[in-house]
Order: C-alpha cells, then structure tokens, then sequence
C-alpha cells in the first residue's frame, strides 16, 4: 500500500504560485508585483523594504540597552543604507565575466539592479567603514555601532533570501531531494537562466536558514557580552563560514585564485580571505579601547567616548550643569529680593524711632 502522505500535502498546499509535491516544491510566481506604465515593482524591492523596518523593530531593544537614541539610530541607518547599494552592487559587477563589455562600455546598467545581481560582501566591506567612521562622527563608540549594524543584518537578510526564492536567482545544482526546487514561471531568474521546470537544491532556503541560526546566536550574545565588537566578530566568522559551506551547493561558477584551482567559487574565495583577515583583525579589535569592557550601569554608546559638540553624549554632559546654573540663578534673584515680611517691620516700628523729613524750606538742625 502506497503512501498517501504527498497527495495529502499536494492538496493542501496547491494555491497556484506554489504547490508542495509531489514529488518536489513548485514556485510559479511573477519576479514583478505590478507594472506602473514604464516602470515595475519587484518582489525583491519590496523584500528590501520589509526587511529595513523589520530590522528596525528587531534592534529596539538593543538601541535601548546601549543608551541610543532614535535620531542618532536614523542618521546611521541612511548613511548605511546607501553604503550598502552601492558597495553590493559594485561587488557584483567587479566579479562578472563579463565585466568590460557588459558594465563599463554600458555604465547605466551598473545601475540597474532590477536585472539581479547584489552580493552581500561588497555591503559588508563598504557598510564597516562607513559605520565606523559616521559613529565616530556622532560621539559614539563605533563598536556598539557595528554590533548592532550586524544584528540589523542578521534579520535583514531573511527577507532578503525570501525575495531570492521568489526571484529563483540563487538556485542549487540539479537534485531529485523531496525539498528540491522546480521555477515554472518563465520570467523567472531560474528561466532565463536555463533551470526552468528543473528541480534545484533550494540553495536560498539554505542561507535562509544559516541566517536564522546566526541571528538567534547574535541575539542571545547581544543580552550577554559586555565587550563591544565582540558581536561583530561572531557574525563575521558565522556568515564566512556559512557562505563556504552553502556556496558548495550553489550552482554558481568555479573560478581560480592567484593561480589555485580548488574547484571554489567566487564567494567561497572571498570567504577563505575572510576568514584569514579575521584573524589578525580580532587581535586588534581585543585590544582596542572600543572593546573596553562596559561596567553595569553605563550606556556602552558613551563609555569613555569624549563628547562632542552636539552629540547625545554632550547633551547629557550638560544637562546636570544646566539644571545648577538654573538652580544658582534663582538663589541669586532670591538672595536680591527683599523678604516679604521686611517691609512689614518698618511699618511696624514705633512712630517715635521714626526720623520724619524736614519740611518744605526748611533746612536740617545740624
């Protein structure tokens, strides 16, 4: 007897845009929500969206711990935002094959990101500087900065690796596995990309899932550490690691590195190097003054940071002084007013102790 346990699953999940066995998962869906006149919305756009004000929501409680404000978190969340589009992409182009004739005798489709193409290590290298330097910039201990720049990360790029399985532009290599993967809808990056109607190993649903397990790390890390920059080392460790072991199912093409075929991809190099990297930079980032231990009770945003002028932390510097300045004011204009009753005395002093004004043409007895 048959096992009726895809049938089952078949007809409870059929709605059309995905259907789950049997034997394998279908994805037959639109890259493009809608279409305004010339222009599109895309699933993944969108996913960009979403995952900016989720990641927002999820680092709340982090901002509230380390003594951040909002106004301060929103001027670092554009300056990384751009950083983030911009170094993404250009680390994509940079590795294409065809890099010369398609990109820079086409500069404008550097631009177009709707065609696909984002890697997360180009953010990942042009992000780190810049958040470094624009803390720095605000008075605030660029560590806890970076710490909760990758926490911001961590969730982000869940809904990232959504958008690419809905896109099917990260697929696996051919695979009869009962999760594997089958894009039916032509405009599909899978499609286009020769993979249509052929099952995949579901390679974005594994990073997804990487990403779910660093992110529950980092979060209860985050809660423990009193050293900054620590965090931001875990989860660059965590995603190198993670981005050599899952590129190993990853369709993508094997490339050589100064002269070493090891049968690795782009990604995987970049991860080796990483990795390599690290090792120096932990030992600087351990001794730095950043990563001073936070004693209990002090916002690690301003712990032994110097305050600058108009920063948070010289807004709070100065406020205890304000509150005296205030204090010694009133005392000054109480010190220089005459009590109330003093005026009462005189008029109750006895008329003979009175001395009375000489009158009109009158001169004073000397």
């Amino acid at each position: 007897m048959g096992s009726i346990w895809p049938t089952v699953v078949a007809d409870l999940i059929n709605w059309g845009w995905l259907r789950i066995g049997p034997p394998y998962i279908y994805i037959n869906i639109d890259p493009v929500i809608v279409h305004l006149g010339p222009l599109a919305l895309h699933w993944y756009g969108l996913m960009y969206v979403v995952a900016i004000v989720v990641a927002l929501w999820g680092i709340q409680g982090y901002i509230r711990r380390k003594g951040l404000n909002e106004e301060i978190v929103y001027r670092l969340l554009w300056w990384c935002i751009i950083a983030g589009l911009i170094g993404g992409r250009l680390y994509f182009v940079i590795q294409q094959p065809d890099l010369v004739q398609d990109y820079l005798l086409q500069p404008w489709r550097i631009l177009a990101t709707w065609e696909g193409g984002m890697a997360f290590y180009g953010a990942i290298f042009l992000v780190v500087p810049v958040l470094f330097w624009r803390s720095r910039v605000e008075g605030i201990n660029p560590f806890v900065a970076l710490d909760g720049g990758v926490l911001f990360a961590s969730i982000g790029q869940i809904f990232g690796r959504i958008g690419n399985l809905i896109n099917g532009d990260i697929i696996g290599y051919p695979s009869t596995l009962p999760w594997s993967t089958v894009y039916q809808h032509p405009a599909s990056f899978a499609c286009l990309q020769g993979y249509c109607n052929v099952p995949v190993q579901p390679a974005a649903a594994y990073e997804m899932l990487c990403n779910l397990v660093l992110l529950a790390v980092l979060y209860l890390l985050s809660r423990r550490l009193r050293r900054p920059g620590v965090l931001t080392l875990v989860y660059l460790y965590g995603y190198a690691i993670t981005q050599f072991v899952v590129f190993f199912w990853r369709a993508n093409v094997v490339v050589s590195f100064l002269g070493l075929n090891w049968g690795l991809k782009q990604a995987q190099w970049t991860s080796l190097v990483v990795l390599i990297l690290l090792l120096p930079v932990t030992y600087l980032v351990l001794r730095s003054r950043y990563a001073r231990p936070v004693p209990p009770g002090e916002a690690a945003a301003f712990y032994g940071m110097p305050p600058r002028p108009g920063s948070q932390a010289t807004v709070a510097a100065t406020n205890p002084s304000e509150e005296t300045s205030a204090e010694q004011e009133e005392q000054a204009v109480a010190a220089s007013t005459p009590p109330a009753n003093a005026e009462r005395r005189v008029d109750e002093e006895p008329a003979a102790s009175r001395r009375e004004p000489p009158a009109e043409g009158q001169s004073e007895s000397s």
